[in-house]
């Protein structure tokens, strides 16, 4: 196994479900503090265009950062860019749309159901933060 396969197979253990099924790592920075995972949306076409429109991918949107579960006392974001494209008919940009975060937050779903549980809501400070 290379060791590109050995970091996917951790991936799919630490990352939120389905995320690989969309995005690409493409960076993995770590200090004694931080683990962030840099993710860039597949090169695909948004679901929601019409196929009969010509589309002109035009690079990332800027990066947005989420809060996952902790590793070893090491605080993880997920660093994720989107990806933008031009329908060179409309001249109109159109993205891929994907719900990553919890609904007024910048937690994945599951970490932030996971504090909503176990503290009665999702804190903006502190280690879990």
């Amino acid at each position: 196994m290379t060791s590109y396969e050995t970091l996917l197979v951790l991936a799919r253990l630490i990352l939120p479900p389905d995320f690989l099924e969309c995005f690409d790592i493409v960076q993995i920075e770590t200090d004694s503090e931080f683990l962030t995972i840099h993710l860039d949306e597949q090169n695909l076409p948004p679901l929601s265009s019409s196929s009969s429109h010509s589309l002109e991918s035009k690079g990332f949107l800027p990066a947005v950062y989420i809060r996952d579960f902790p590793i070893r006392d090491r605080k993880v974001s997920l660093c994720v860019r989107r990806r933008k494209w031009l329908d060179t008919e409309t001249g109109s940009i159109i993205c891929n749309s994907f719900e990553l975060t919890a609904r007024g937050t910048r937690h994945s779903k599951e970490f932030a159901s996971f504090l909503k549980g176990l503290l009665g809501e999702i804190p903006d400070y502190g280690p879990l933060s």
